[in-house]
């Protein structure tokens, strides 16, 4: 295997966003993209990411394989990617080589684990809506409802998605209109409503670093999982899969 990527940025953006959520994660190497499927420790988030193949400069695999590795210490190395470097990994008695090329050639053995396999499946969730805006929105309403509160609401009704907050003295509420940033598809005449964990959404926002045209795409349901997915296009995927908080927490 010995895969080159002159964007190192695709990875290291991603890895260092996966991190937060999940220690560990086992990556299946395909002839078409590195993916990852994972939850986090308390099994509430899942992030499922595709690195392409047409991402990168040279892309060689013998045959599928599947390497576990230490994200934080994957995250580590990646830091240490400059702005023009090419990165090149390979396989070499049970460690990942990272190497970065640049002005010097740094080389970095990773080692990996013997993690079980799990064979994380992605749920088949069914949406009653896709809202389509700037990343930079979402992030700044989740920023805006972390301030009072630990949990955020989503709501859609009709052609709004409103994002509300509730401490024990203040209120949040953040309205973003369908218009030149945002497209909401519904199919329905209800209102949806949904409380999800500011936490974790502030870790997976981040995903905005990997959205190409700068956009996100969020489907949820009545006091059902959220799905949030940031792309650029034939180059990298993420997406997050978030469990909902119950009404009376």
């Amino acid at each position: 295997m010995k895969l080159t990527l002159a964007e190192p940025k695709y990875l290291k953006d991603s890895i260092s966003i996966i991190s937060d959520l999940v220690n560990e994660g086992r990556f299946k190497i395909t002839k078409d993209a590195i993916e990852l499927i994972a939850m986090d420790p308390a099994n509430v988030a899942m992030v499922i990411f595709r690195l392409l193949s047409s991402s990168f400069v040279e892309y060689k695999i013998e045959k599928e394989t599947e390497i576990a590795v230490n994200l934080s210490n994957m995250k580590q190395i990646l830091r240490r990617t400059k702005a023009n470097d090419t990165l090149v990994m390979e396989l070499k008695e049970n460690k990942l080589i990272m190497q970065l090329r640049g002005n010097t050639t740094r080389t970095f053995s990773l080692p990996l684990l013997d993690l079980e396999s799990t064979n994380q499946k992605i749920p088949d969730l069914k949406f009653p809506l896709i809202i389509e805006t700037n990343s930079e929105l979402l992030n700044e309403a989740i920023e805006d409802a972390d301030v009072v509160g630990e949990s955020v609401n989503f709501i859609v009704e009709g052609k709004k998605f409103i994002i509300s907050s509730k401490g024990d003295l203040s209120n949040a509420e953040i309205v973003i209109k369908e218009g030149d940033n945002t497209k909401i598809t519904i199919d329905t005449q209800d209102t949806i409503r949904a409380k999800y964990s500011i936490e974790y959404l502030k870790k997976m926002v981040g995903g905005a670093k990997l959205a190409g045209d700068g956009k996100v795409l969020i489907q949820f349901n009545k006091d059902y999982p959220l799905k949030v997915e940031y792309k650029t296009l034939n180059k990298v995927q993420i997406a997050f899969i978030l469990a909902p908080r119950v009404e009376n927490d």
